[in-house]
């Protein structure tokens, strides 16, 4: 007996503890009160705030299209690229961004709390794209020459150029063609100085893989340019004119093979720039290429909020609904359960502030539909105790039985549940992950509501002096 009440008070403080940290305003505003009046230094209660996602607290929604069509492995290709995203915007200190993959070539980007569109792509494009480039032979410029000199020439005639044949052709870039390496392969990027002129110099570390290609390529074009490009522009300003432009091509001669996997980019540049160009090569050089977003949403906070509210409410009056139909049919054990249920709520929703969990709309969804799988335990249970009690046992002894006997059911039910959830978040989007994420979160908190709380609640507040008024069961 004594245990039973202790663990009813350990049950009554973590209820507390979870409603305090759930919603600490009152505590705090007391805590300030108090220590007005007696001078004290007490601290606040620890606040946390919720996790919310684009839905609910507004932001930017973009979807991108990768250009896949000199990548063999497309899946990996995504894969990285969706890493280096990730990474970028969470230097920007974006909150809970979520960057997912959607079919094969697209990438959909969400950054909550970013107003600004325009600032939300420039924030993506500053992630560059690094290539290697070879020289081309003479064979393969002089077409590209020829057609370049022909467009020219309509040009200057005020002819209509496209309608010269494969007039795209001039588009490509006459003197050099990409590798095989870009900056996929990059591990480092690191500025070092020049033991005898002390310059600034910019040192890439590649992988094992880029390190193979690299010695590839150097092997084949020794004594030829290698020209390094950083999102189709030179990596460094070789004119001098303040800006990089298609006036710039930095292409150092390869003097011979390069093994190791290390290489050193030397020029006229500044330690500024030096600094400028490696931060932006450990930010994560792109994989593949992608260009302005093909569709581009905003969620404005007004809407957002007004969002939120209405989830609110639809939380507070489903679980209204459930206290009162628990309280109608079972009576005493009814109220018990609802208290429990309460406290099942503070507790799931001190777990989302703690993991946390990025609300959304679905996942809010997934809570208020816990909220009503939590007391179908409890159902099971009171049936079972009712049909105990009917066949004249004591009240206790209705309970365990009540209790052993729904179990079995209660997990199974419970059980293939979680293995549902298990399926939608694994296999599905990012909303409905959030839905599987906070539904199963609930099933395996009401579990623990239902069958310990729940009945300690039983075993302190009803006893023999409830078979005196059976009717209150």
């Amino acid at each position: 007996m004594q245990q039973k009440y202790w663990i009813f008070i350990g049950v009554v403080i973590l209820a507390l503890l979870a409603g305090t940290f759930v919603y600490p305003n009152y505590v705090n505003q007391g805590i300030d009160g108090l220590n007005g009046k007696f001078g004290w230094h007490v601290p606040h209660f620890w606040s946390k705030p919720y996790t919310l996602g684009l839905d609910l607290q507004g932001g930017v929604n973009l979807i991108y299209q990768a250009d896949l069509i000199k990548t063999d492995d497309k899946g990996l290709a995504m894969q990285g690229l969706r890493d280096v995203i990730e990474r970028r915007v969470n230097m920007f200190g974006v909150s809970e961004p979520v960057v997912q993959i959607q079919g094969s070539d697209r990438l959909i980007v969400s950054l909550p709390g970013v107003k600004d569109v325009k600032q939300a792509i420039e924030m993506i494009g500053q992630t560059p794209y690094l290539e290697f480039d070879e020289q081309k032979t003479e064979a393969e410029s002089k077409p590209i020459l020829d057609k370049i000199k022909e467009i020219q020439d309509a040009e200057s005639k005020k002819e209509d150029y496209t309608k010269i044949k494969d007039w795209q052709l001039a588009l490509q870039n006459p003197y050099f063609k990409p590798t095989e390496l870009t900056g996929k392969y990059l591990s480092k990027a690191a500025v070092v100085f020049d033991q005898t002129t002390f310059k600034p110099q910019i040192q890439l570390t590649f992988n094992s893989e880029g390190s193979k290609l690299f010695e590839q390529i150097t092997a084949r074009n020794i004594q030829k340019p290698l020209a390094i490009y950083l999102d189709g522009a030179s990596i460094i300003d070789t004119t001098g004119d303040g800006k990089i432009d298609v006036s710039d091509v930095y292409a150092p001669i390869i003097q011979d093979k390069i093994t190791g996997g290390t290489a050193v980019i030397t020029g006229n540049i500044s330690a500024q720039t030096a600094n400028t160009i490696t931060s932006r090569l450990n930010s994560g050089a792109l994989p593949v290429k992608i260009g302005d977003p093909i569709s581009q949403e905003t969620v404005g906070p007004t809407l957002g909020q007004a969002s939120l509210q209405k989830s609110l409410w639809a939380g507070l009056l489903g679980l209204l609904a459930v206290v009162i139909f628990m309280i109608i049919f079972y009576r005493l054990p009814g109220l018990l359960a609802s208290i429990a249920l309460l406290v099942y709520v503070a507790i799931t929703l001190s777990i989302f502030k703690l993991v946390p969990v990025t609300l959304t709309l679905a996942g809010i969804g997934g809570f208020i539909l816990s909220i009503g799988m939590a007391v179908d335990a409890n159902i099971l249970i009171f049936a079972r105790m009712k049909e105990e009690i009917k066949q004249g046992k004591a009240v206790d002894v209705a309970i365990k039985e009540g209790f052993g006997r729904a179990w079995p059911s209660i997990r199974d039910s419970n059980l293939n549940s979680l293995i549902v959830c298990a399926i939608l978040f694994i296999f599905s989007t990012s909303f409905i992950k959030g839905f599987a994420l906070t539904l199963s979160l609930g099933i395996v908190v009401s579990l623990f509501s239902a069958i310990f709380i729940t009945r300690i609640l039983l075993q302190v507040f009803i006893g023999k002096w409830s078979e005196k008024v059976k009717w209150i069961l």
